[in-house]
């Protein structure tokens, strides 16, 4: 099944080009189905760039999805022309009245201030709430991840001495029954993702009785994915979603600026950055963001208007 977005968006010929099925309003209107409408509060410099791998993930699923895109109404970002906020972005204070089945939270560039400085900290901490009875399921990513964890369970975040950078093994805490939670179905015991931050959750901050349930680590990077089940939130501190080059994008934007950057770790062959770097990272992806909107399905209602006012319902075996 095909993802919906507008037409004109920049991410639509990038993935059109990578055969991403696309659907526009009338042939979405022919189909007989309820698509999943799923909400991506993107926070990122970037934008394009994070709707075109957000979009891609969603739209390799075998579910109708229909993707609204949503800003700040308290802050404008300054690092993307007012032209494609309005022709793309819906502000949140005009959808609060809507429910969803999905929410995306990403990350953002304010990684090293307290939480409530952030410009637009009141604002996401109404989202936050909101989403508790407008939204089916949440998907935080990175600094998005922090911020859902500090709002919902007082969990600080921790400045590394030096920043996190580059492609880490990661790997999978099993059940007592050795039953692969829902989430990583079909994930390898092992697998690499990649890590950009200059901060860390720690597990030993997680507060006993939260229901919080670490689903995958890295003995190097720390935690990477936390899930609430009973709030059905996903906390994932780094990005599969990431392209191969992303990490590449980051490292010579930072070298453009200062001189003491690191190489991303296991990233470019050989630790040659002139050798171009290899996607082992992209099946996981795809994995990940699969399972989930496989788990929305089943366990939202048909009714999207009951999203908030009825158990979800058990995620088939």
């Amino acid at each position: 099944m095909p993802i919906k977005i507008p037409n004109d968006l920049p991410a639509a010929a990038k993935l059109a080009e990578e055969g991403v099925r696309l659907i526009d309003e009338h042939e979405a209107s022919r189909q007989d189905v309820r698509p999943l409408q799923i909400a991506l509060l993107n926070l990122m410099p970037e934008k394009p760039k994070t709707e075109t791998q957000l979009a891609r993930l969603l739209g390799a699923t075998p579910l109708q999805v229909e993707l609204t895109l949503l800003t700040t109404s308290t802050y404008r970002p300054q690092n993307v022309p007012l032209s494609h906020l309005q022709s793309f972005y819906r502000q949140w204070e005009d959808v609060r009245h809507k429910k969803f089945d999905g929410l995306i939270v990403t990350g953002a560039p304010v990684e090293l201030m307290p939480f409530e400085e952030v410009k637009y900290w009141p604002e996401l901490a109404a989202i936050f709430d909101w989403s508790r009875t407008n939204v089916h399921s949440c998907f935080h990513i990175c600094w998005g991840a922090q911020a859902a964890l500090y709002h919902f369970h007082r969990v600080p975040k921790h400045t590394l001495p030096v920043k996190r950078f580059g492609i880490y093994t990661h790997y999978v805490i099993e059940r007592r029954d050795a039953q692969r939670p829902g989430l990583l179905r079909g994930f390898d015991d092992y697998f690499l993702v990649p890590v950009s931050r200059h901060t860390e959750v720690r597990r030993e901050d997680i507060p006993d009785g939260s229901d919080l349930e670490v689903l995958a680590v890295s003995n190097a990077a720390g935690l990477c994915l936390l899930h609430d089940p009973r709030h059905r939130e996903i906390f994932m501190f780094n990005h599969l979603e990431y392209d191969t080059y992303t990490l590449a994008d980051e490292y010579h934007r930072d070298l453009a600026s200062r001189s003491d950057v690191s190489l991303p770790l296991n990233y470019y062959p050989d630790d040659d950055p002139s050798k171009a770097p290899r996607n082992c990272w992209r099946a996981y992806a795809h994995l990940l963001f699969g399972n989930w909107i496989n788990e929305i399905y089943q366990t939202t209602p048909f009714e999207i208007s009951l999203i908030g006012g009825e158990p979800a319902r058990e995620v088939a075996a």
